[in-house]
């Protein structure tokens, strides 16, 4: 399933192909999954809530070769700076790609924990003074590929390129939502080349901004990137207007698919890869290792090779000859899960740590569907329509867990609210169709359902419903399985209830850009669409929806604006208290935003040949990262 991501939004991040669900594996989850158990060995890693294992940890071979990583359809990278837009935020181009070469100040997470991985970090833990208005970063003494080190300057120059960047628009930075960071920044400097000292006008949650804001910022190099040409002089990026020319020029850049192996700008890196070749036309491409990488990898290291699919179908008839090192099981291919050992396959599945959902839309005016979403009532009828219990079984084969609100129970948080433990909305046509009648619909099941009490007073339609409005919608759908079973099985339950959905399939690609209230490149289609399944949304580990939620965020897909929910999100991101999250998440639970679906394991196989210095680096498949500087072969 497409993921996107609110580590970079808040992130909006982004999914695939398919997440897949397994019956009759490992799992001790929830009750009400059908999962069973198997028993393990001496060594192996499994989690709560998990499909397989993990084996022990196998021997190098002291031999380094090319590993092959399957891309799902539709989801291969296309935009390479380290800055992703709001229509280019997906945890293809992040997670799988741009974070190979610049991994970020804070990274996470650590193996399918959702927690900052210090190893992997490029920064030391911040820390904060001045009642948490002042915020000091160390960096560690890591090697950029020229040969010169990571310092502060870099650190300022990506601040300030930022900066310059939401300038021009605020959807050239995911994670950016007016009046916060980096609007807050009052001043910086640069103690001395590995320390960097931010004064902020008010104070941030440290959690926050460390694991939501800063763990979605690489490091931009200062001394090869700060120009406005190929050839031009290097320039003050403390100039607002030259770092204006800068975020131009590598924007520009970046938009030139077919130079990213060739193009000098992306091969300063510090991260364990270097981009050695990128086919424009499939989005394949092959990383070689970056010699002079100071964090922790396998010696010796392998070549990492991004392999693209056209299809669930042919990305599992690659894993069934062999013919892909690590390669996703496909939600329909689930029953042949029991083939994988005999093929010379391990294979590991978790759920998450993020949410699938139906996305409303807020602005659309089409049919008045604007002011008849802002109604909470429709918002809990629709839920009520959602049969997660019946999706899990007919179409995940018993492998998932039901999901209430925006944190999932695995893997687990503990920031997860007791009213997300059992189903606030159970699945009732019959009291979908109660709250509608109670609320002025004039509801014909297998019809459509007309408002037949318009105003603004008890038992009538609510504000901007004129009568005669008809519940008659679209919902545009990632084509991507198992998303089409999914929302014929709600638009079928709906159409009991006199709601008619029209469904229209889509890829995942096209849906985040052209039907997405916050990228710039989707503002003309506002009014084209009513509700999306495009996949869901990746949680940071510090999971507030601040820019997914809070009104004007960048990641605000479908324009969706609460005063509380702002509130109790500026809690979450202000103040010091963690329990703010859970409080936040308890709110979205019941005022259900947008429409929750079931969360489903995302199944991973790799050959048996194939091991990991820790297994994390297998473990964080299943969170749509990817660490292959640990993968070696085994003898």
């Amino acid at each position: 399933m497409t993921r996107f991501s609110k580590k970079h939004i808040g992130v909006l991040a982004l999914a695939v192909a398919s997440v897949t669900a397994l019956g009759a594996c490992s799992s001790s989850s929830s009750n009400s999954s059908n999962h069973t158990t198997t028993t393990t060995t001496p060594g192996a890693v499994t989690q709560p809530g998990s499909v397989g294992m993990i084996p022990a940890a196998g021997t190098a071979s002291g031999t380094a070769g090319s590993i092959t990583y399957a891309l799902p359809p539709g989801a291969v990278p296309n935009w390479i700076l380290p800055m992703p837009t709001a229509a280019f935020n997906s945890v293809y181009n992040v997670f799988n790609f741009e974070w190979q070469m610049w991994p970020p100040l804070y990274y996470a997470p650590d193996g399918s924990t959702p927690t900052v991985d210090p190893s992997l970090s490029v920064a030391n833990t911040p820390t904060f003074s001045n009642g948490d208005k002042t915020m000091t970063i160390t960096v560690k003494p890591w090697k950029w590929s020229n040969g010169q080190t990571v310092t502060s300057k870099d650190v300022l120059f990506t601040f300030d390129v930022i900066k310059a960047a939401i300038k021009q628009s605020p959807a050239n930075w995911a994670p950016y939502v007016p009046g916060y960071f980096p609007d807050i920044i009052s001043s910086m400097s640069t103690p001395n080349a590995s320390t960097i000292v931010i004064n902020m006008t008010k104070a941030v949650n440290p959690t926050w901004i460390e694991e939501d804001i800063l763990g979605s910022v690489p490091i931009l190099p200062s001394s090869a990137w700060a120009k406005a040409s190929a050839n031009g002089p290097t320039l003050d990026f403390t100039n607002p207007a030259n770092a204006s020319k800068i975020y131009t020029y590598l924007s520009t850049q970046a938009k030139s698919v077919s130079t990213y192996a060739s193009n000098p700008l992306w091969q300063t890196v510090y991260g364990p890869y270097k981009l050695s070749s990128f086919n424009d036309t499939t989005g394949a491409f092959t990383m070689v290792p970056n010699t002079t990488y100071s964090g922790p990898h396998a010696s010796p290291e392998s070549d990492y090779v991004g392999v693209p699919f056209t299809s669930n179908a042919a990305e599992w008839n690659a894993v069934k000859s062999g013919s892909v090192d690590f390669g996703y099981v496909p939600e329909e291919d689930v029953p042949q899960i029991p083939t994988l050992k005999g093929l010379g396959y391990n294979y590991y599945g978790l759920p998450d740590f993020g949410d699938y959902f139906v996305d409303y839309n807020f602005k659309d005016q089409t049919g008045h569907f604007d002011s008849v979403v802002s109604q909470l009532y429709f918002r809990q009828a629709m839920q009520h329509l959602e049969d997660q219990a019946g999706q899990i079984k007919a179409y995940f084969g018993g492998d998932g867990d039901p999901a209430y609100g925006p944190i999932p129970a695995y893997p687990k948080s503990p920031f997860l609210p007791s009213n997300a433990a059992t189903n606030p909305y159970p699945f009732s046509v019959t009291d979908a169709i109660n709250l509608l009648k109670s609320n002025g619909w004039t509801v014909t099941p297998n019809g459509t359902d007309t408002c037949s009490k318009a105003g603004t007073g008890s038992g009538e339609c609510g504000a901007g419903i004129p009568a005669g409005t008809k519940l008659a919608f679209n919902l545009i759908y990632n084509t991507t399985s198992p998303i089409p079973q999914q929302v014929e099985d709600l638009a079928s339950d709906a159409k009991q209830a006199g709601i008619q959905l029209a469904l229209s399939g889509s890829n995942f690609n096209y849906m985040i850009q052209n039907y997405n209230d916050a990228a710039a490149s989707s503002q003309t289609a506002e009014n084209k669409w009513a509700m999306e399944d495009f996949g869901g949304e990746t949680d940071s580990t510090y999971p507030t929806q601040f820019g997914f939620l809070n009104t004007g965020g960048s990641g605000q897909i479908g324009d969706y604006s609460n005063p509380q929910a702002d509130s109790l999100i500026n809690q979450s991101i202000s103040g010091s208290n963690p329990a703010a999250v859970t409080n936040e998440a308890s709110y979205f639970t019941t005022q259900v935003p947008v429409l929750w679906q079931p969360v489903l394991d995302y199944v991973w196989a790799w050959k048996s040949n194939i091991s990991a210095t820790t297994p994390t680096a297998i473990e964080n498949l299943t969170q749509y990262d990817d660490t292959p500087q640990f993968w070696y072969l085994t003898k």
